[in-house]
């Protein structure tokens, strides 16, 4: 009986694969080596016992350039799946073989591309993923070791190293191959005309959502007082020898680079933290402090490690003015003022929103939330984020919602009124309607396509070699070489 694959098809939506490769690079069990080709084993390693029986310990079932695929990786793999919570009755050996096969040929080709990986990122994102899972589990560092069949931490995380910079080579391999991809407006409207009219695809009931959201002023007096405390670290540092490493572990607000001394690496040619951080940190020396700066987060100081051609090394100290409970209060005040002028008919909610709402990103458009995964106006209620969904489930159309407290990675306190603008019932699809839903799906079909394509020519061009049963898969591509 022939064992049977689609490969899962885990490139058909590239921005779920991209995720998927990136966000759950913590397969800890998915353990590859990097080896030289001339000493692959092709066969099965077997032992031999006292009986002389022989017994399979493991076995080399695939090979695609540097990379060996063992068949534990596969047992591994389910594992893995089964601890996320995911249903494996359908998923077949073949297919998560097909799976470890893609991202092998992505990783190996990564490297022969010369794309590189940030260490530092690696290492703390490892940190986090383990704080993460032991925080989910309630667990300590000794149940995960037994879990993980591992003797000790370290090589716990030489493992989940070697994995996550793996599945970072595949992830940034993919966003290469697609990363020019557009389509026109004639494309998407050629794509859904394509679509036999009893298989177009349906969307569910929709809402448009809008608030409000105040935010608590800091005073000029915490300002000042944080701005004096950053001058104090740095007269430390520079007059008295103090370490900046060890004042950003101890004081910094920045909780994700505390516990490595504030360390960030940056690169000129990818933007990464905001536009004012970037701009102090490349006008450094090696060395040299600056001096206290403001961003959205708070105020900072920044220390250059070192230069490596387009990286910049960096260690900052962050530290958040405080919020005085008379602005707590006075904010909250405002916003229900605004709330009740809205209910008694004195102002929209969207002028209400254009007027009052400190939320730059949304006050200009009423107030109106966009849509981060598809980028317009609507939210498909099943996959509405649960929390927004909470606080709008019960709202009627155009009904205010009672003032909410809320926090994001900025401001640690801040209230809101939220309404439903709008609401579509469950429809198939419409042209006009959905158009940037349907360029999304077009979008997304000229990427697998691009996918398949490159994929088809690496495979041809690659050393690839499969054992075994594994033979027998009904690959969706290539592996085999059979053409």
């Amino acid at each position: 009986m022939q064992l049977k694959t689609i490969n899962l098809k885990f490139t058909t939506n590239i921005n779920v694969a991209l995720t998927v490769l990136t966000v759950l690079s913590f397969n800890l069990l998915s353990a590859q080596e990097i080896i030289e080709e001339q000493t692959v084993n092709k066969n099965a390693i077997d032992t031999v016992k006292s009986n002389n029986e022989r017994i399979k310990i493991d076995g080399v079932i695939g090979v695609v350039g540097d990379y060996v695929i063992l068949d534990s990786d596969i047992d591994k793999e389910f594992i893995q799946l089964k601890a996320r919570g995911v249903s494996t009755a359908e998923i077949t050996r073949c297919q998560l073989f097909g799976k470890l096969l893609e991202d092998k040929l992505y990783a190996h080709h990564a490297i022969q591309d010369s794309i590189t990986v940030n260490e530092l990122e690696i290492r703390s994102n490892i940190e986090q993923q383990i704080n993460a899972f032991l925080a989910e589990t309630n667990g300590s560092m000794e149940e995960l070791l037994k879990f993980y069949n591992k003797d000790n931490e370290q090589s716990l995380r030489d493992e989940m190293f070697e994995i996550n910079r793996d599945n970072k080579l595949a992830a940034d391999m993919q966003r290469k191959i697609v990363e020019d991809i557009e389509v026109t407006p004639e494309e998407v409207r050629e794509y859904f005309n394509k679509i036999p009219k009893d298989e177009r695809p349906r969307f569910g009931t929709e809402l448009k959502v809008a608030q409000i959201v105040i935010i608590p002023k800091v005073s000029e007096a915490e300002k000042q007082k944080v701005i004096n405390r950053l001058k104090e670290f740095k007269a430390d540092i520079i007059e008295n020898g103090a370490s900046f490493t060890s004042k950003a572990v101890l004081y910094s607000d920045d909780i994700p680079s505390r516990k490595d001394g504030g360390m960030y690496t940056l690169n000129r040619k990818r933007p990464q933290m905001v536009k004012e951080f970037r701009d102090v940190a490349f006008s450094l020396e090696e060395g040299e402090i600056s001096d206290p700066f403001e961003t959205d987060f708070g105020y900072h100081i920044i220390k250059l490690e070192k230069i490596r051609g387009q990286e910049y090394d960096v260690r900052h100290i962050l530290l958040r003015p405080e919020v005085t409970s008379e602005s707590v209060k006075e904010a909250k005040e405002k916003i229900n003022l605004i709330r009740q002028r809205i209910i008694d008919g004195e102002i929209t909610f969207s002028d209400a929103a254009r007027e009052f709402s400190d939320e730059k990103e949304t006050r200009n458009d009423g107030g109106q939330l966009i849509n981060p995964r598809t980028q317009d106006y609507s939210f498909e209620l099943t996959k509405m984020d649960p929390e927004l969904y909470a606080q709008i489930q019960k709202l009627k159309d155009n009904e205010v919602s009672l003032v909410l407290q809320d926090e994001d990675r900025i401001n640690r306190i801040k209230f809101k009124i939220l309404t439903v603008t709008d609401r579509i019932d469950d429809h198939e699809a419409d042209f006009a309607r959905d158009y940037l839903k349907i360029k999304n799906l077009t979008e997304q079909d000229k990427q697998f396509k691009e996918i398949e394509k490159w994929q088809n020519e690496k495979i041809k061009d690659t050393y690839i070699n499969i054992n075994g049963e594994y033979r027998d898969c009904d690959f969706n591509s290539n592996w085999l070489k059979k053409e």
